[in-house]
């Protein structure tokens, strides 16, 4: 299991919950963050920071929110677990449900 970012956070990018992570898993797309599940030690230190409510536990997802769960293991199908966020740094991808989606002003 994992922590998933949905809706709430694209176009947000607001990166509370990167500072707070202790294993440096969650990543930046172009629209909104990621959480590498393979990195993810579940501690749950991202969740309560983000400002707009966007990080559930993967069982937790709220159902208007569930093709995100997806979205997140796309964002990871080919980067892998490379060791951390900040080797990567901020890339412009985002999987096609998230860059497709209104652009939010």
């Amino acid at each position: 299991m994992t922590y998933i970012v949905t809706e709430p956070c694209v176009d947000i990018l607001d990166k509370a919950c990167i500072e707070e992570c202790p294993v440096d898993c969650i990543y930046e797309g172009g629209r909104m963050m990621y959480i590498n599940p393979d990195e993810c030690v579940d501690c749950g230190a991202c969740e309560p920071v983000c400002p707009v409510e966007a990080i559930f536990f993967e069982e937790d997802v709220p159902e208007e929110h569930s093709e995100y769960t997806a979205a997140n293991f796309e964002f990871f199908a080919d980067i892998g677990s490379p060791g951390g966020a900040s080797k990567i740094g901020r890339t412009d991808f985002d999987p096609p449900f998230v860059r497709n989606r209104p652009v939010r002003v």
